[in-house]
């Protein structure tokens, strides 16, 4: 009578661990494919490569832009001093 309970909680055991692991196979989410993220990730980079180019050649270069604010102060004192010249070697009238 011993044995045939030892045997019946034995089988139990061992159902019960099948199942559990069973059960924790079902459960567990597929890990997402390295290879798929990759190319995920190249595929978004090459928009924003795509988008950065077409941004990039509506600015205008360096060497064409407009003159910096010291090139525009010296602009400005070179015709004042010059308007300066002109009107002190005006005759009087």
């Amino acid at each position: 009578m011993r044995r045939r309970r030892l045997w019946i909680t034995g089988g139990i055991v061992v159902a019960g661990g099948a199942v559990y692991r069973a059960l924790r196979r079902k459960s567990r989410v597929p890990e997402p494919d390295p290879a798929l993220e990759l190319r995920r990730k190249l595929d978004e980079s090459r928009s924003i490569v795509e988008e950065r180019d077409e941004f990039e050649s509506a600015e205008i270069p360096v060497d064409r832009a407009e003159p910096g604010i010291d090139e525009r102060r010296q602009d400005v004192h070179g015709r004042a001093r010059a308007a300066i010249d002109e009107m002190r070697d005006a005759p009087d009238q």
